[in-house]
């Protein structure tokens, strides 16, 4: 019998005929098992959440050698599982990303299955935090946060508000604000969650998962109890108002969410520019997933990707690998809008991967990891222990499921568990367990 959440999506998406093409929370005919949505429908709520005395580090004013303070606002999005009244419309999110100078930003739209607002169902779901990537928006990560929250999470997620991605200038801005923004937003998510407040009355931050992309990435694992190396990346922010957050600062603790029990770091930023040094990710306990692509010229495949897998030797750990993927791996597909020119498109698409694919393969795979470390559904360690790391050398099972499309069950060899037949192709999946 269909369950409840995929009526209700199949329902929203039926009802609305102008949208020109489905969900990017909704997997393709061609993806893996897990990467189908899960049992519940799905809300979504908007705060806004103020920091209060925030240092405005592109503000800095050389002469006085002064940091300004300011309120910061973030705009913080919610996705919850939910039962959403008859007939309620699904949302569609708005936003607009920087265009190659000296163009103005480009709007863009992208249908949700989410309905605005809707009661929640009652219960106790991770809490899950999201971060974007480097002058991105949250609305460009919606393939995730709404399949999770199907599949019993709560996921928020801040706009962090980052400067124009074209003006190299800007970089202290984000390399400064993203591990205090996620560790604020944990903080105000587990209060929230406390307090009953709407769309996180059902949280529960005692289980509590970090997932970021690029920059995003970079925060996560920074909040996750990788240390900020004081000889690195400190530096580069103007004032030293940074140095006090690098390891053994005053600071330092206040990046440090509790109750942590998984982190993935999608493409993650920080080891090119010197983030944690070479022993700071060794502080990095909980259970970790890495993705990325090894053609990825923004951050850097061996460079910058791998080594976040390799030295983070305290966590249970897993690398999935796109060949020939780069670095657009953890957004939607591109909007219509966002297809007119390169630049644009390159915000959201991969030069070589249907990017339909990308979504739900990751999907799947985070699915997998997330149950088994943070739920405790040791069943899907299975789909993430395949008997062969590179998945074109794995065979169809004989005797295995019959049909054009079957899921493969897994196995000595075989493809692997959970990929359709001849579906399984161009990736790697690695595992190293934490040092002793």
């Amino acid at each position: 019998m269909p369950r409840p959440g995929l009526l209700f999506a199949a329902f929203l998406f039926l009802a609305t005929p102008a949208l020109a093409e489905p969900p990017p929370s909704v997997p393709g005919v061609d993806a893996p098992e897990l990467a189908r949505l899960g049992p519940h429908a799905v809300g979504v709520r908007t705060v806004t959440w103020t920091q209060a005395a925030q240092p405005d580090v592109l503000a800095y004013d050389k002469a006085k050698g002064s940091v300004p303070l300011i309120a910061r606002q973030l705009t913080v999005e919610i996705w919850y599982p939910a039962r959403p009244r008859p007939h309620s419309k699904p949302v569609v999110y708005a936003d607009a990303l920087a265009a190659e100078p000296p163009r103005p930003p480009v709007g863009f739209t992208v249908p949700g299955i989410a309905v605005r607002d809707a009661p929640e169902v009652a219960g106790a779901f991770p809490l899950v935090i999201l971060s974007h990537g480097y002058g991105g928006a949250t609305a460009g990560m919606s393939w995730l946060a709404e399949n999770l929250a199907s599949k019993g999470y709560v996921v928020v997620a801040p706009r962090h508000r980052d400067p124009d991605f074209g003006d190299a200038a800007g970089f202290p801005g984000p390399l400064m604000r993203r591990p205090p923004d996620i560790a604020f937003v944990a903080a105000q998510a587990r209060a929230g969650a406390k307090a009953g407040a709407p769309g996180l009355a059902a949280a529960d931050p005692s289980h509590t998962v970090l997932i970021g992309y690029s920059m995003g990435g970079y925060g996560v694992l920074t909040d996750a109890g990788a240390g900020l190396d004081p000889k690195g990346a400190v530096n580069l922010v103007p004032g030293g108002v940074m140095n006090p957050y690098a390891r053994g600062g005053a600071k330092a603790a206040s990046l440090n969410i509790p109750d942590v029990k998984a982190v993935v770091a999608i493409a993650p930023a920080g080891v090119s520019f010197n983030a944690w040094g070479q022993d700071g990710l060794s502080g990095v306990t909980a259970p970790l997933l890495v993705i990325g692509g090894d053609r990825d010229r923004t951050v850097g495949f061996a460079g910058g990707i791998k080594p976040v897998f390799e030295r983070a030797i305290h966590a249970d750990r897993y690398l999935l690998v796109f060949q020939n993927g780069g670095h657009a791996i953890g957004m939607n597909g591109a909007p219509p809008t966002m297809r007119g020119a390169v630049w644009d498109m390159d915000w959201f698409e991969d030069p070589v991967w249907r990017h339909d694919r990308v979504m739900a393969i990751n999907q799947h795979t985070i699915t997998a990891f997330l149950d088994a470390y943070v739920k405790g559904d040791t069943s899907r360690l299975a789909y993430l222990t395949p008997d062969t790391v590179q998945s074109n050398d794995a065979k169809w099972p004989t005797p295995g499921p019959t049909g054009y499309a079957p899921f493969s069950p897994g196995g000595l060899g075989a493809t692997w568990k959970g990929f359709p037949k001849n579906h399984a192709l161009g990736l790697e999946l690695h595992h190293l367990p934490p040092a002793p």
